[in-house]
This record gives structure tokens, sequence and C-alpha cells, in this order.
């Protein structure tokens, strides 16, 4: 694992019910960015599109959206960033122009209130026709940022993005340590999770859990908790496990702690690079007819 010697961070994953008002959402990231402060975060992970509301969701569409209040709200969240000395990893909507779809981003905000870089997600969902869907709002993106909080290497996704384990890989290409996640995935009526299961619920933690595992990575994962949400925001150690999780449809903070002392299992360390590239198979191939021949015993 790649290290800028030993490093200690500690992390607020945020959960709150995201919502179509963004000052109401706004309310919600201020109070939760003190809460950090006052547990001694370094850097505070929002949920996707959590200050602007989800198009589709929340809204219908960005006809007549106050992008004007979500600039002033920005910029609130930028001058607390600031004035706390947090970094924050805030879900949004970027605007594009006026002919474009905006942005499903993550503002990557350091510790004196200033955007450094930003992710758009990548795999909106959707068919190819755009017609439904986060395409039906949404311009996907292609860059894959990689930054360095207190000396260890961050990356971020976006929820649909976990569906494709290649972004994971890349990631753990540049050397990422820690990811953080962010999802949006709430507003089910009661009755279909009863009635046809929880799939979301399901399977997002595994797979979190086993991407951490296989690329030996710290993973912050977070949710809307708008009723109802599929499930709350966790953390994943790089061994796969979850050290801790939120409770659902509570507004909370967790806290985290990274130390890059700490060894953790890593079942493929031995292999991964060879793995990476494309070599898929671990010590020595040998020239054996018996090995050859695959039709008989």
């Amino acid at each position: 694992m790649y290290h800028h010697g030993i490093m200690k961070l500690t992390i607020a994953t945020c959960q709150f019910p995201v919502d179509s008002d963004i000052h109401r959402n706004l309310r919600y990231v201020l109070r939760q960015l003190n809460q950090a402060k006052q547990r001694r975060a370094d850097v505070v992970h929002f949920s996707e599109l959590c200050l602007s509301g989800y198009a589709g969701v929340e809204f219908k569409s960005y006809k007549n959206f106050d992008w004007s209040g979500l600039s002033e709200a920005t910029e609130c969240v930028l001058a607390e960033a600031k004035k706390l000395k947090l970094w924050v990893i805030l879900g949004s909507s970027h605007r594009l122009g006026s002919k474009h779809k905006p942005h499903n981003s993550l503002y990557i905000i350091n510790n004196r209130g200033s955007i450094i870089d930003r992710y758009d997600k990548m795999f909106c969902t959707g068919p190819r026709d755009e017609r439904s869907g986060d395409l039906k709002h949404y311009t996907p993106g292609n860059h894959l940022p990689v930054f360095t909080i207190g000396g260890v290497r961050c990356g971020v996704q976006i929820c649909h993005d976990f569906r494709y384990q290649e972004i994971y890989r890349e990631l753990k290409k540049k050397r990422v340590q820690l990811v953080f996640h962010s999802y949006h995935n709430g507003h089910h009526p009661q009755a279909t999770l009863d009635r046809s299961g929880n799939i979301w619920g399901v399977i997002v933690p595994p797979t979190m859990q086993a991407y951490a595992a296989n690329n030996h990575m710290w993973i912050s994962a977070n949710n809307t908790i708008a009723r109802c949400s599929s499930w709350p925001s966790f953390f994943v150690q790089p061994d796969g496990v979850i050290t801790d999780k939120l409770r659902n449809h509570s507004a909370g903070v967790l806290i985290s702690r990274i130390d890059t002392s700490k060894k953790f299992y890593d079942a493929s360390e031995q292999w991964r690079d060879r793995a990476m590239k494309g070599v898929l198979h671990s010590g020595k191939l040998v020239s054996d007819p018996r090995s050859r021949d695959r039709k008989s015993y």
C-alpha cells in the first residue's frame, strides 16, 4: 500500500434527508460541518446532490431551477469550510452552458475554503437514448481526480459508479488509499421495499466491502436518509470490514479514523499488481502435456 510515511486522518461521514429546498439542505450541511469540527474531523463527506437536491427525484427538472440560490448556498459552505478549517466533499449540481444539462458533481473543497477539483458522475443511470434516468437530467463526466488530505491519497465516486469495478481499479492504479463514495438512494415507498425486497440495501454494503478488500483501501459510503432510504451511511476498512454505521432515517455524523501504520489482512497483496497488468495467474506456469489435455482426468 502507498504511504507518505505514517498518516492519521479523521473522517466525518454525514447523512440527512436531502430535499428540493436548497436552504433546508444548507442548514443541515452547516450544522453537520460544525458537529464534525467539534468531533475533531479533518474532512467532512456529504452525499450525492445533497445541496441542490436531485432532479427527477426531489424535483421534476432544472426548468426554472434556482441557480442563484444554489450559488449563494455554495458560497456559504465555502466560507464555513474556511472558518472551520475543514476539507469538505460536497454533492451538488454543477451548471453548464445553456445548451447542456448540468453535471452531477462532488466539489472537493480544501481547508482554506477553495474548490481544488470536481468530480462529475461518470456513469449516470439511464438508457442510451437519454430519455430517462440520470441521463435525462445530467451530463456525465470523464475526469477522475486524485487529491491528498493530510498525506492520504483520496478519490471520489458517485452512486451508480459502483456498478463499474473498473473505476475502482483505476483509482488503485493511481495509488488511492481512501475513497469517498456518495450515494442517493431514498424516497422509496415502504410498501415497495416490503414487497419486492430492498435490492440496493442488499448489494451496496457488500460491494463496498469487496472493493475495499480487493483494492486494500478505506471507503466512506453515505446516503440520503429521505424516507424510505435503502441503507444508512457506513465506513469500511482495507480488509473489507465495516467498522461502523449510522442509524437509518436519522440525521447524523459518523466519525472514523485512519491510521496508515495499522496493518490489515490483504489476501491479494502478492499478485494484485500482476492481475492489474493482465497476468491472470499466480506463481509460474509449466509446460506439461497433462496440463494441456483438458478432456481427460
